[in-house]
């Protein structure tokens, strides 16, 4: 049975209007939805807002393109392939995103917080550093505190009132306006069944308002409903599906195929300007959509990226090299 929650890939890019709030499922290098990334920056979005637990080789495609204004996470970069992100860097040394910085565990616990909908959590992580140096406020400083999307403080401190621990820290209930997902699969009505980690996605279907899922195959409800034990985000916390085999590359999907790590250090390498980012977004995201994408990239090369069903990674890949 057909939900009519499916849609294309360059109607979900639509759906992510100039000026929206973003979260991403994954983490780092694996399962980010590049595909929708790709057509965001097509349909050349602007002023966004990105919210995330951490940042990925999906963040540094956006920033280069000039995609975002705001971006509040922890970390970003491409691991092994490229260590920091060169786009995020330039664009913050030329002052034109503003980066809001808080620990991995502050930005979790804040999706978490939104998840239940509680307006903030309550943490003693980093205390004593300088995450909470109010001279890092960026937000604040920019003016842009008002209480609706983005919260009034960074951070609040307070005594424990219940058991005299101490000193704590609230930490503002992340407010997303859309979580872009890719995942393995997606049940017809929106059921989502990730296999390997899950990491925050579940958090994150949680806090948006909308929720796209993209997935390497939609699949029938009643399939998924044989083993529910294993699913993890349910039907009615998701708004729109799509399938879009290959939607991570060159990000990796555990079980089908591995990270492309030559295409990564290949972007990192030549991004590091924006000369060179734009050269880079001219050969492998303008004037493409995704099927011509995947051909450019070549069958052989996506062969020797795809995992063994036993042991859901590639055998071919050469690694510690």
């Amino acid at each position: 049975m057909s939900s009519g929650k499916r849609i294309t890939l360059q109607q979900a890019a639509e759906i992510i209007k100039d000026g929206s709030s973003l979260t991403f499922s994954g983490f780092t290098i694996w399962r980010r939805p590049m595909a929708i990334i790709y057509e965001i920056i097509r349909q050349r979005r602007k002023n966004l807002h990105l919210i995330e637990v951490n940042g990925g080789s999906h963040t540094e495609f956006l920033v280069g393109a000039g995609c975002v204004d705001i971006w509040e996470s922890c970390w970003v970069g491409h691991e092994l392939y490229g260590k920091y992100g060169a786009n995020v860097s330039r664009r913050v040394g030329n002052k034109e995103i503003i980066v809001e910085d808080y620990s991995h565990a502050e930005m979790m616990f804040r999706f978490s917080a939104a998840a239940a909908g509680a307006p903030y959590a309550v943490t003693q992580t980093s205390l004593g550093t300088d995450i909470h140096n109010p001279e890092y406020d960026m937000l604040g400083k920019a003016g842009l505190r008002d209480g609706k999307r983005i919260a009034r403080h960074k951070y609040q401190f307070v005594e424990d009132p219940f058991f005299g621990a101490g000193s704590q820290v609230l930490v503002p209930a992340a407010k997303v306006d859309i979580a872009v997902m890719c995942v393995q699969q997606v049940g017809e009505e929106g059921t989502v069944r990730v296999s390997g980690q899950y990491y925050s996605d579940p958090e994150a279907a949680r806090t948006a308002d909308i929720t796209i899922v993209m997935a390497e195959e939609i699949v029938p409800e009643e399939y998924l409903r044989r083993n529910a034990d294993q699913n993890t985000i349910t039907s009615f916390e998701v708004d729109y599906i799509l399938e879009c085999p290959f939607g991570a590359h060159p990000t990796g999907m555990f079980g089908r195929y591995d990270v492309d790590g030559a295409f990564l250090k290949d972007f990192y390498g030549r991004t590091r300007t924006q000369e060179g980012f734009d050269d880079f977004a001219k050969e492998w995201i303008h004037g493409h959509d995704q099927m011509s994408y995947l051909e450019k990239l070549g069958w052989p090369r996506m062969l020797n990226l795809k995992a063994n069903s036993a042991l859901n990674y590639s055998t071919s890949v050469k690694r510690g090299q």
